[in-house]
């Protein structure tokens, strides 16, 4: 078995959108304000309007992507202005993770695994 899908839920589907396409260098001609595929490989991002009034509130969802360099991401995410929870720390376990909030108060953590 495989993760299909991860679907955010939001109230502001092309706001929510527009900052996921910016935060993964994606450009998919994707511009529904419904419903709208951000990554759609092997497991699919999608934001989704079900039609419930939702607000910004944290959520219990956190989502992680691996990137090739944390320290760069921090920096390119402080210049848009992107609300930052936590700077690039070396886990014990041996990734470099930073945390964020996106637009609705979700959870994001970017992480590398510098080599030794």
């Amino acid at each position: 078995m495989k993760i299909g899908e991860v679907c955010l839920l939001t109230s502001d589907v092309t706001r929510l959108s527009d900052f996921y396409k910016t935060l993964l260098h994606v450009d998919n001609g994707s511009d529904d304000d419904v419903h709208q595929f951000i990554l759609a490989e092997e497991t699919t991002l999608t934001v989704y309007n079900d039609g419930a009034e939702r607000g910004v509130s944290p959520q219990n969802i956190c989502l992680a992507f691996t990137v090739d360099d944390v320290d760069a991401e921090f920096e390119r995410l402080k210049a848009l202005g992107v609300t930052i929870v936590s700077p690039p720390t070396i886990r014990p376990w041996g990734a470099k993770n930073m945390s964020f909030l996106d637009p609705d108060g979700n959870l994001v953590t970017f992480r590398c695994f510098p080599k030794q």
